[in-house]
């Protein structure tokens, strides 16, 4: 049954309009269907253009040519890599070209230019027509080694033994075995280089490693003794850590570093076996934990090399046996969670180091051998190169930036005269680059990832720097370029040298910037201070039986007289003992009167005669 439909003004009725399908085993046309081709023949259009007096609607759409456009293409580009030779001969040719080349739209190219794609074409092989250009630029990006040009930092005289910069790349600290740790300020030095300081944090011990924290804000200081100092980016001492117990006898750290995420934790090792973490706000009273390290037959065993993984939350160590040893602080403390006992022979460890991306590991060992491993599988090493002689049980390996490459520096053997700093593809370990750096031993390794510069200690005190002027940023670029200009002296030279006193080492007085040690030092100055006398502690009598017996005895003493007073003796003997004296050598009074002096009344009379009567004796 066929029953119409009907919406508003559209009707249809689907049985009488249905038509069969019959299959044709055509899949379909291209092109507008006959619907829309009927619509164009539509009387009722063509009577609209007869009245209006027009032909057609619009413009008729262009069509295109695909095979016309291919060979423009072609011929265009024919134009372009022609040679000036081929010119002269394609002159002869129609005018069929002449037409394509006013198609071209802009200026022409310049004829050297395509004379030298035509040479550069010439030039490449058979072989290398399949390779792709873009993956050898790249291939060489990843294998990229800064070292166009170097610059030259003397730290002394001995070997550097610990180079460290800091996260912002701003400053280089470098140590040595001269017990002298120097901070080198790339903005602030000119063409010289020359440190801005200089100290001895650990006093007479060697400094071994030296590690900015991850602010760049401290300095972990690991010298031959048993304390692990930090300092700040001035050298002002913030930490020393606590000594050991009465029970353990001190011994010399070897190795440390600051843990990658928690920037207040980080760990040292020392040469009695054991691996101590440390929290830098706890002032150093304490350890956080303690790891031993053990050989295999039960024994201790020290940790020459340790390092964080980028998480923080493993700890890889190297072993004076040449043994790896991994920690994972998540778990127990008590055994390692993974270990390699023969991973080098018995010789120290002297680098080992986590890769930034993925699960490698990369181990340096004073049996000459330099060694790749996967933690996924750590039984045996992925790859290995050997003979690279050392000399330093802290010799450095390290990966650069993006991991493509390895790089590792080599002590002199007898008889040769230049080190050098390997470098190596991390892929299959073949040698990249062998850089010569100076007549001396290669030990510390350092390539900064964001200056992208290469920093390399030498044995005869001698830093090394190596960076490229494209592709290195600020660091050594920045003083590289800057000239020392020299101190102007005065041309007048006075003729009489002019010396005042306090100008000599003898007269000069030490300028303190406070007033508290001079103060401390009149305290203990008993007449600046007005001390009184102090009582006296042993005897009788106090001062006064310290010089004489009697009050006015002390007091002669005390003014003057040098002889001891005998108060028992006559005072007129004791004046006329004088008597003879004074009259024998007059000094006062007889002097004085001596030409003027009258006779005196009694030297008239002589005795007996001229007396007077009243006086004279009763002769009977």
């Amino acid at each position: 049954m066929n029953k119409k439909i009907t919406f508003g003004k559209i009707s249809s009725n689907f049985g009488q309009n249905s038509t069969k399908i019959e299959p044709t085993g055509i899949i379909g046309t291209f092109g507008p269907p006959k619907a829309i081709e009927a619509l164009e023949d539509d009387t009722e259009g063509q009577q609209m253009k007869e009245v209006m007096g027009i032909s057609s609607f619009g413009k008729k759409a262009k069509t295109f040519d695909i095979k016309e456009m291919i060979a423009q293409v072609k011929a265009t580009a024919r134009e372009i890599t022609k040679t000036p030779v081929e010119d002269k001969v394609d002159n002869s040719e129609d005018d069929s070209d002449e037409e394509d080349d006013d198609d071209l739209i802009g200026p022409p190219v310049p004829d050297n230019l395509a004379l030298n794609n035509q040479l550069n074409k010439g030039k490449k092989n058979k072989d290398d027509s399949d390779t792709d250009e873009s993956d050898i630029e790249e291939t060489n990006n990843e294998l990229f080694i800064p070292c166009s040009h170097e610059a030259q930092m003397v730290h002394g005289t001995k070997a550097v033994t610990a180079i460290s910069v800091d996260p912002s790349g701003a400053r280089l600290a470098s140590g040595s075995v001269d017990y002298d740790v120097s901070f080198w300020d790339f903005s602030g030095m000119d063409s010289n280089m020359r440190s801005f300081r200089t100290l001895q944090p650990a006093d007479n011990h060697p400094i071994r490693g030296l590690h900015y924290s991850n602010t760049g804000d401290l300095l972990l200081v690991i010298s031959g003794a048993s304390q692990a100092k930090v300092i700040d980016r001035d050298g002002f001492e913030k930490l020393e850590t606590i000594r050991r117990g009465p029970r353990d006898i001190p011994r010399g750290l070897l190795a440390g570093g600051w843990n990658p995420t928690t920037k207040e934790e980080f760990l040292t090792t020392s040469a009695d076996g054991t691996v101590r973490t440390w929290d830098f706000y706890e002032n150093g009273r304490q350890h956080k934990q303690i790891i031993k390290c053990r050989a295999q037959n039960g024994l201790k065993v020290s940790p020459t090399s340790v390092n964080y993984n980028r998480e923080g939350k493993v700890i890889a160590c190297g072993c004076a046996d040449g043994s790896l040893q991994l920690w994972d602080f998540r778990k127990s403390s008590v055994a390692p969670a993974m270990q390699v006992r023969k991973a080098h022979q018995p010789a120290e460890v002297t680098s080992i180091c986590f890769s930034h991306v993925g699960d490698n590991l990369l181990t340096r060992s004073c049996d000459e051998t330099l060694k790749l491993w996967d933690l996924r599988q750590f039984k045996q090493a992925v790859h290995e190169v050997g003979d690279l002689f050392t000399r330093y049980d802290n010799t450095d390996a390290i990966f650069s930036p993006n991991d493509a490459v390895v790089a590792t520096g080599l002590s002199l053997r007898k008889g040769e005269k230049n080190g050098v700093v390997h470098f190596y593809d991390t892929a299959n370990f073949g040698l990249v680059r062998k850089m010569q750096v100076t007549d001396s031993h290669a030990i510390k390794v350092c390539w900064h990832p964001k200056l992208n510069q290469v920093f390399v200690g030498t044995g005869k005190g001698v830093i090394k720097c190596y960076y490229d002027d494209r592709r290195s940023l600020r660091g050594a670029t920045l003083c590289a370029v800057k000239i020392h200009r020299k101190a102007q002296h005065s041309e007048v030279v006075s003729s009489q040298q002019v010396i005042t006193p306090h100008a000599l080492p003898l007269f000069r007085q030490e300028r303190r910037k406070t007033s508290r040690k001079q103060m401390e030092k009149d305290r203990l100055d008993p007449v600046k201070s007005r001390r009184p006398d102090l009582p006296i502690t042993s005897g009788q009598g106090g001062r006064v039986a310290s010089s004489g017996g009697t009050l006015s005895s002390y007091v002669i003493r005390n003014l003057g007289l040098s002889k001891r007073v005998n108060d028992e003796q006559d005072p007129r003997e004791a004046i006329l003992k004088y008597a003879k004296d004074a009259e024998e050598n007059p000094y006062w009074i007889t002097p004085a009167y001596k030409n003027t002096q009258p006779l005196a009344c009694t030297s008239k009379y002589k005795e007996g005669d001229g007396e007077p009567e009243a006086k004279k004796s009763k002769v009977e």
